[in-house]
C-alpha cells in the first residue's frame, strides 16, 4: 500500500483570556478574538484535511517492483557510476491514489471515467526490455514482436472513418495529468514529458485506464538556446554517438510507451544526419514515431504518423470545436485523421465533451497508434 504523507495540524495553546479585561479594553478584545478566529481555523483544517494543497503519494521503489517480471529489478542498477534515475520515493500526485486491484501501489482503481475490460496490460513485459547504461531499454523479442505492437491499446478497424487524437504535455501538472486521465476516453492517446516526477507512476496510472502511451523527446528548435528544451535535448549538431546517448537516457526514463514523440524539435527534424541516428536507434529497438506535424516528409523504416493539426493553437473553445470538426472531415476525405493538443484545462474539457460523442456521428475513436504504418 502507497504511504500517504500528510501535513499534520496542532492546536495552538490560546492564552487565558479575563473576560472582564477583554471587555474594558477594546485592543485587548480585537486581539483575543483574532487568536481564537485562527484557533478555530486550525481546529477546522485538522479535522477536514488539506483541499486542494499538497498532499503526496509516495512509492518506495521496493514496494513498487513487487510484482515486476524475473531480472526488471536488476536492470534497475545503473552501470559504471552513470547516475540514478530512479528515486526511491517517487511523487506522483498531489491527492491520494486509490488502491488498484490486487493493492499493488501506483495502479488505479475503476471509477466511472474507466470503461469495463479497457485497462492494458502492466508494464514490463517481459521480453520486451533490456538493461541499458542508465537502465531498461526497450527491445524487440525474440519472437519478433516490437514494443510498438505490446504496448499500443489494441483496435479492430469497424469501417467507419477513423479519427485519433494525442494530448500532451502531461506529467508535469499533477492537476491536469489526472484529469486527461481520469476523464478522457482510453482510445486518446496520451503524451508524458521525459522530465515528469515519477513518470513511471503516471504512465501505470494512464495504462490502468486503457490509454496508451507515448513519451516525449526534446529536440533542438531553431530558436535555441531561447526556447530551451532541457539538459537531454537531441540536438541538431550532434554526432550519432550522442544522439543515441541522450535518446537512451530518454527511453530509460520508464517503460509502457509503444512510441516516441517530438517536443519541440524543428531545427533537429529538418537535419537529416540528426534525424537518421534518431530514427535508426527507433526502428532496431521496435518504436514508433509519431511527429506534431514538424517531420510529415519523414520516413525511417519505422511506424509513422503525423498530426495533420494542432487543435489548441488558439486557446478559444469556439476556436477548437472548430478544430475537431476540421479532422473530422479529414478523416471522411481520407479514411482516418490524426490531431495533437496539450493538456491545457480548455482542451480536455473540450475533448472530453467531443470524444463522448464524435462516434453518434459516424466516425470511429481510434488509437493514434492504429494510425500508424512504416514507412
Amino acid at each position: 500500500m502507497a504511504a500517504i504523507a500528510l501535513p499534520q495540524f496542532k492546536m495552538p495553546k490560546l492564552p487565558k483570556v479575563d473576560v472582564g479585561a477583554v471587555l474594558k479594553s477594546p485592543a485587548v478584545g480585537l486581539t483575543g478574538a483574532a487568536v481564537l478566529f485562527a484557533g478555530a481555523v486550525i481546529a477546522l483544517a485538522h479535522l477536514l484535511g488539506p483541499v486542494g494543497g499538497a498532499t503526496s503519494v509516495t512509492i518506495p521503489l521496493d514496494e513498487s517492483l513487487r510484482g515486476a517480471p524475473v531480472g526488471w529489478r536488476e536492470a534497475l542498477k545503473t552501470n559504471r557510476g552513470a547516475p540514478p534515475l530512479y528515486k526511491d520515493v517517487v511523487q506522483l500526485s498531489e491527492r491520494p491514489l486509490a488502491p488498484g486491484a490486487g493493492g499493488s501501489p501506483g495502479r488505479m482503481a475503476g471509477g466511472p471515467a474507466a470503461m469495463a475490460g479497457s485497462a492494458l496490460a502492466v508494464a514490463p513485459i517481459a521480453g520486451f526490455y533490456a538493461p541499458g547504461p542508465g537502465g531498461p531499454l526497450p527491445i524487440i523479442a525474440q519472437d519478433g514482436r516490437t514494443p510498438a505492437q505490446a504496448y499500443a491499446r489494441p483496435f479492430t478497424p469497424n469501417g467507419r472513418p477513423r479519427v485519433a487524437l494525442v494530448i500532451g504535455g502531461l506529467g508535469l501538472n499533477a492537476r491536469a495529468t489526472r484529469q486527461a486521465i481520469e476523464t478522457l476516453r482510453p482510445e486518446i492517446t496520451l503524451s508524458f514529458s521525459v522530465y515528469s516526477e515519477g513518470l513511471q507512476g503516471w504512465i501505470d496510472m494512464a495504462r490502468a485506464r486503457g490509454h496508451e502511451v507515448l513519451i516525449e523527446a526534446p529536440m533542438e528548435p531553431v530558436d535555441y538556446p531561447d526556447n530551451d528544451s532541457g539538459p537531454y535535448t537531441l540536438m541538431a549538431g550532434g554526432q550519432p554517438p550522442e544522439t543515441v546517448k541522450r535518446l537512451e537516457w530518454i527511453l530509460s526514463r520508464a517503460t509502457g510507451y509503444f512510441g516516441l514523440t517530438n517536443y519541440l524539435g524543428s531545427r533537429f527534424l529538418a537535419t537529416d544526419p540528426a534525424y537518421n541516428a534518431f530514427a535508426a536507434s527507433l526502428k532496431g529497438r521496435g518504436l514508433a514515431f509519431i511527429d506534431d506535424g514538424a517531420a510529415a516528409r519523414r520516413g525511417g523504416g519505422m511506424p509513422r504518423a503525423t498530426a495533420e493539426r494542432v487543435i489548441d493553437d488558439k486557446l478559444a473553445g469556439a476556436s477548437i470545436d472548430q478544430q475537431l470538426l476540421a479532422l473530422e472531415a479529414g478523416a471522411l476525405q481520407r479514411g482516418q485523421s490524426l490531431g495533437s493538443g496539450f493538456a491545457y484545462p480548455i482542451t480536455l474539457e473540450k475533448v472530453a465533451q467531443w470524444a463522448n460523442e464524435v462516434e453518434a456521428r459516424g466516425y470511429q475513436l481510434a488509437p493514434a497508434s492504429a494510425l500508424t504504418r512504416v514507412r
